[in-house]
């Protein structure tokens, strides 16, 4: 697998692509443009697994074809239905098979058999996005081949999106001005990549040590380990995502193609609503225009209303992973949407920080359910967080006061620093922690990058530096190249 975070990503195939694209276009030579686009695109899908680029053209030939006939079919709704179906489907056999015939011969003591598939990469990503283009054609619309193939496998958005519409990416290979070399696009989509870049290898692989390390390897945990495995998979996550997010792109932006934000500072948010439409952007509106409008959305009664939230969100825990823990994180998050359309109908204000404190310790408590591979890492959490084992240290002395409970929390404290190597490792992750919290929660967020606007001196120097620092981790390898956690869905 090339990732976005490697050397030969970094050092050969993105310059190489970006060169030739430029010399091409320079040329006057558009569709060569295009092609080395697609080909490239293909390429780099090919470099995880060669067998499943059969898979991904097959989608993309049965897909152009439905939506070549949804412009003569007579009836075109049924063929539309027709073409939903066979993209969910074939998501569904290869994501949710084995998850299926697991339970069923748990609930019934059968013993059937089958094999765990590996999941094709992008196949959730690609799968809507298909999913896109046929009510793109049901609407009328016409693109060639090539332009529909291209908008599906573009490299910087294939593998974790951001999840597209036609409407958004296509026009963009016809407009003139895209087709001329643009210094301030190349300038921008340089700082957005390196700006992601030192997200995903600074910050997000740095936290992930400690995550890692609760979830997976430790048994019982103290209250500070348990918080700060918790806290750090929540920054984690984010920083690798939008990390992601950014250097795709910024990568677009090197080909004059703007891809539209996906992160817009949820750790922000003084609600749940706020933050869903502040995290993962683009999946939150496919949802909501293809499922919650199409089921009522909210013209409709109040018990209804809040039955289509829980819906939604239960339908992408289920688009996230094959596995209990994700459909009860979705449907978590599914009643807390309906407990703020609740609150809302009423006539309480809740204060800010009020509101910002309940949700990120929501957000943070639910992605332990996201996260954990099995409910007893859950409960093994969770516990700890509960600070149980504290209080059971308290109980034992049967000393109720001030300073026993210093005691165990200091004990604790000492506990989570022996899981560290040395001090100095110690010492960098809370300095890593304490800033990637501060920043995700009081600073702006990378999406202004992208805008036109001349940097300021102050900004090409925060990007020099940050370029800096981010190549050199990438060269040594300091936190060793690790894939992106979205690639996982």
């Amino acid at each position: 697998m090339m990732l976005f975070n490697s050397l030969s990503y970094i050092l050969v195939f993105l310059p190489f692509v970006f060169f030739s694209y430029l010399y091409l276009t320079k040329n006057n030579h558009f569709v060569s443009a295009k092609i080395l686009l697609l080909l490239s695109s293909i390429f780099f899908y090919g470099m995880w697994k060669p067998k499943y680029v059969s898979l991904l053209i097959l989608s993309l030939i049965i897909n152009y074809a439905i939506g070549t006939q949804l412009k003569q079919v007579k009836h075109r709704k049924i063929f539309l239905i027709v073409g939903i179906v066979i993209n969910v489907g074939i998501l569904c056999f290869f994501k949710y098979t084995y998850f299926l015939i697991e339970n069923m011969n748990y609930i019934a003591g059968t013993s059937f058999h089958v094999s765990e598939y590996i999941l094709p990469l992008a196949i959730s990503f690609f799968t809507f996005e298909q999913i896109t283009y046929l009510f793109y054609c049901y609407n009328s619309n016409t693109v060639s081949l090539l332009d529909y193939s291209l908008f599906i496998t573009f490299f910087p958005k294939l593998i974790a999106g951001p999840i597209l519409y036609p409407e958004e990416m296509i026009p963009q290979y016809v407009n003139k001005e895209n087709k001329t070399i643009d210094a301030r696009n190349i300038e921008a989509g340089l700082n957005l990549f390196f700006t992601g870049l030192f997200k995903k290898v600074v910050i997000a692989d740095t936290l992930a040590a400690v995550a890692i390390n609760g979830y997976d390897k430790m048994g019982e945990l103290t209250m500070i380990t348990s918080w700060a495995t918790a806290l750090s998979y929540t920054l984690q996550l984010y920083y690798d995502f939008s990390g992601y997010t950014d250097m795709a792109r910024g990568a677009a932006l090197l080909f004059n193609i703007h891809l539209p934000f996906n992160f817009d500072s949820p750790y922000k948010s003084t609600n749940i609503q706020e933050f869903w439409r502040t995290w993962h952007i683009t999946l939150s509106r496919f949802l909501r225009k293809y499922i919650y409008i199409p089921l009522g959305g909210n013209k409709i009664s109040g018990s209804k209303t809040y039955l289509n939230l829980i819906t939604v969100f239960l339908i992408g825990g289920l688009w996230h992973g094959a596995g209990w823990t994700f459909i009860l994180w979705g449907l978590l998050h599914g009643v807390a949407m309906a407990v703020n359309r609740m609150w809302q109908t009423t006539e309480h204000k809740m204060n800010k920080y009020l509101g910002w404190f309940l949700t990120f310790n929501f957000v943070n408590i639910t992605w332990v359910f996201f996260r954990a591979k099995d409910f007893s890492a859950v409960v093994k959490i969770l516990t700890g967080m509960s600070g149980y084992y504290e209080i059971r240290e308290i109980l034992a002395t049967r000393e109720l006061n001030l300073n026993m409970i210093i005691a165990a929390l200091k004990n604790s404290l000492h506990n989570f620093r022996l899981t560290f190597d040395s001090a100095a490792s110690y010492y960098y992750y809370i300095f890593i922690l304490a800033g990637s919290l501060i920043f995700s929660i009081f600073f702006k967020n990378t999406n202004s990058i992208s805008k036109d606007k001349v940097p300021s001196y102050t900004d090409t120097f925060t990007f020099l530096v940050l370029t800096i620092v981010s190549m050199v981790y990438v060269f040594y390898d300091i936190n060793v190249s690790k894939p992106f956690l979205y690639f996982n869905f």
